[in-house]
């Protein structure tokens, strides 16, 4: 291995250490919404890929709301109000678009919401 092999090895190492929750909420919901963006218009001829985004994003909102339940959360209570509700909406609004009666236009908003939010914390790096 040469030297700036290593360095990057380094770099990278480094990189991951210095991680934030934030940012790794942010990179979740990045990697998901855009998922969700890429098979949005080809649903129809890419529907499996579809349906992983969808149930990734169902997934994720599942885990914030379980989070902001347990005792021990930090959040204010308002906030994790907030959270649970969205989960709940997301739930049974990714029902509809599997269902083909609404687009999942509005799941995709709220996720870029939720990353506006992130990165003002200025926890992602």
């Amino acid at each position: 291995m040469n030297a700036y092999a290593r360095s990057q090895m380094a770099y990278t190492q480094s990189k991951s250490a210095t991680r934030t929750p934030q940012s790794i909420e942010y990179e979740l919901f990045a990697n998901i919404t855009s998922a969700l963006v890429r098979y949005r218009e080809t649903a129809k001829e890419n529907y499996a890929e579809f349906v992983t985004a969808l149930h990734d994003n169902r997934r994720l909102w599942l885990t914030l709301a379980s989070d902001v339940l347990e005792d021990g959360n930090m959040l204010p209570v308002m906030l994790r109000g907030q959270i649970v509700y969205l989960a709940e909406f997301t739930r049974l609004h990714t029902s509809h678009v599997l269902n083909g009666t609404e687009s999942v236009d509005p799941l995709i908003e709220i996720n870029r919401s939720i990353m506006k939010g992130l990165f003002s914390q200025r926890g992602v790096k």
